[in-house]
């Protein structure tokens, strides 16, 4: 098992990642590497420190602890020798290399007119794992079908930070693109989807590319700011269904409003943990307040897998429990 996200770490990283349990390395999720402190992984949504043999240990103080000429070397790598040509990326805060695996990263930043101009003195970094996981959708897109207009819902789906909701619009656009609607009485064919995938995380875009099924009549933008790559999708390629990662600013409320005036569905996602965080978010407050949205979904991660709570546009709904990490359904 060699995956090519393991090529970004210096080799004696990488050799100690190796010798990780087989029952560990498939659901690794994140690796966090801090200059001069404990190597931490999470997997399966557990963490735990990394010895020097490569075992694990909820000891600190025995874990391995990567050095300055650890981190100097990551990030060359990730950088791929050239700091000067991801300058920008730097400036965000982190680096989505090929396959959608998201670094991030902290240090000392440069400021200029009070707004960061560089990221310098980079001593930690947090290496998110994409996966595709075909199937995660089919117990929440029966629920967001519209059947008078044969196509899907506008939709916000919330969740804190690495709850799945990248996984989870990813798996959407595939079945959505598809055709693959999981209801008996859902017979239309898939649909024209456009994807913005401003960190490349959705599609894992290499050269433009996806590296992830997105399915056969899905288009994407890759690497371009939210607002701005709507309003080129919808302009350019006349999709029948708008995905988006991660809204929140009053830009990128303004395009999905105007998606809606362009007759295009749009399935997003945002931080929150409840539909009652909207009121705190100027942006999408205005949205919800207009009944922009007609469903939304809030995630959760369980010990049994991905739980989804339900509302209509009207606040109406059902939750559903279940380990949506293999597509099972169980009601409450």
């Amino acid at each position: 098992m060699n995956p090519s996200w393991l090529t970004v770490f210096p080799d004696n990283i990488r050799a100690l990642l190796l010798k990780l349990p087989p029952s560990v390395f498939p659901v690794l999720e994140e690796i966090r590497i801090r200059e001069g402190r404990p190597l931490e992984i999470n997997s399966g949504g557990r963490y735990y420190f990394l010895t020097p043999d490569g075992s694990l240990t909820q000891n600190p103080e025995s874990a391995y602890k990567p050095g300055k000429q650890d981190g100097n070397r990551l990030l060359d790598l990730i950088t791929n020798h050239s700091l000067y040509t991801m300058e920008e990326e730097l400036r965000k805060g982190f680096i989505t290399i090929a396959g959608g695996h998201r670094i991030g990263l902290a240090g000392r930043t440069l400021l200029s007119g009070g707004k960061v101009e560089h990221l310098r003195d980079i001593s930690g970094f947090n290496v998110r794992i994409a996966r595709e996981v075909k199937g995660i959708a089919d117990p929440i897109l029966p629920r967001l079908l519209d059947f008078k207009h044969r196509s899907v819902y506008h939709t916000l789906i919330l969740s804190p930070p690495q709850q799945g909701k990248t996984t989870l619009i990813r798996d959407l656009a595939r079945q959505i693109s598809s055709g693959t609607w999981g209801h008996p009485e859902a017979s239309w064919p898939g649909l024209k989807v456009a994807v913005v995938d401003e960190r490349s995380e959705i599609a894992g875009s290499k050269k433009g590319v996806p590296g992830f099924d997105v399915g056969p009549r899905t288009d994407v933008m890759d690497g371009c700011p939210k607002a701005e790559g709507i309003m080129m999708m919808i302009r350019s390629m006349s999709p029948d269904v708008l995905i988006v990662d991660e809204i929140g600013r009053p830009e990128d409320a303004e395009a999905l409003a105007e998606a809606l005036h362009a007759g295009v569905r749009v399935i997003a996602t945002a931080h929150g943990s409840s539909v009652d965080d909207l009121s705190s978010r100027p942006a999408l407050s205005k949205l919800s307040e207009t009944g922009f949205f007609q469903m939304y979904a809030v995630l959760a991660r369980t010990e049994k897998g991905l739980a989804f709570r339900l509302w209509d546009g009207k606040r109406r709904g059902i939750q559903l429990h279940g380990a949506g990490w293999k597509g099972r359904e169980e009601h409450a």
